[in-house]
């Protein structure tokens, strides 16, 4: 009976969260360095985009000792930012343009069939997102990491109408 209990005490318990289903994605991963007074210290920084296809979709950055550790702290916080994205017909219901640091990034909804155009680092985010008819563009700057950043920015301010 006490083993009956503690399964029960386990599924009640709000710590303990059930696995989803995410598909994630590395976008970026860079060997970066910090002077200190002995010499340099080395250390891994990733980028990951986590997402279901159905309108969640997260991005998580995180440095680390070795790649594997950073990788792990990188896919905790994609958890942590998951976002809602609005998805209509498997597009998006109107243009938007967002800036996040130098980065540009434009994203347009498209008729049914068209496809997912985007290049680079936007069209993972977006096909994790579930969004299937969209056209992007990238105008600012090539970094990687403000890209997704600016995409996640421009996902969460849409809006229905």
């Amino acid at each position: 009976m006490p083993y009956q209990e503690k399964n029960r005490n386990q599924r009640n318990n709000p710590r303990i969260k059930e696995e989803r289903e995410y598909e994630q994605q590395l976008v970026d991963l860079a060997r970066v360095t910090r002077v200190v007074k002995g010499g340099k210290r080395l250390s891994f920084r990733a980028c990951i985009v986590l997402g279901n296809f159905k309108g969640e979709v997260g991005v998580g950055v995180a440095k680390g000792a070795d790649v594997s550790i950073a990788i792990e702290k990188a896919v905790r916080k994609a958890n942590k930012n998951l976002i809602k994205v609005l998805i209509v017909n498997e597009t998006i219901p109107h243009w938007v343009l967002e800036k996040y640091g130098a980065a540009k990034i434009l994203i347009r909804p498209a008729e049914k069939g068209h496809g997912l155009v985007a290049g680079g680092v936007v069209r993972t985010v977006l096909s994790l997102a579930g969004l299937k008819n969209v056209t992007a563009k990238i105008m600012g700057s090539k970094n990687k990491i403000n890209n997704v950043q600016a995409t996640i920015k421009a996902l969460e301010s849409l809006r229905s109408q």
